[in-house]
């Protein structure tokens, strides 16, 4: 049996498309731009991670060594967080914003490099004081460790 809308005769010799073709159609649209946003979506954020550790590879040996280290640990305790670029350097985004970044010392031509946190960053404390900013020349296991606990709370 048959299923699909039929038009009359009339309809048909007239172009014109009958309630439930027209219905179906708006669906179908709907449809096709939903899939092409989750496309678009995903390959922005394929193409972010790629600006990201592109940005990594340039770095100098001992920075970019601290970048790694800091994609995975993000990677591992915020996997809510996108790479994303941030002022030319390494971010990590919630909802498009920033909320961790990492800024190269070297390329910056400072004697440290920095992990960050943005106004987006959920470290508010009731003390009225909380951290914005670490400089690191080197990455310890109990850097990483305070640096991950800080990424839980700053991605919320």
């Amino acid at each position: 049996m048959n299923t699909t809308p039929k038009t009359t005769d009339r309809a048909k010799s007239e172009g014109v498309f009958s309630a439930e073709e027209r219905t179906a159609m708006k669906e179908r649209a709907a449809e096709l731009k939903e899939e092409a946003k989750r496309g678009k979506a995903a390959d922005k954020a394929a193409a972010d991670e790629a600006s990201v550790l592109a940005k990594i590879a340039t770095m100098a040996e001992s920075d970019r060594a601290m970048a790694e280290r800091l994609m995975a640990l993000v990677a591992d305790a915020a996997p809510g967080l996108s790479p994303k670029l941030y002022y030319g350097q390494p971010g990590w985004a919630k909802a498009g914003k920033v909320v961790v970044f990492f800024r190269s010392g070297l390329g910056d031509k400072e004697r440290y490099s920095t992990v960050g946190f943005s106004g987006e960053a959920q470290l508010d404390d009731d003390g009225g004081l909380w951290p914005t900013a670490y400089a690191l020349d080197h990455l310890t296991d109990e850097g990483a460790a305070t640096i991950a606990d800080l990424v839980r709370r700053a991605a919320g």
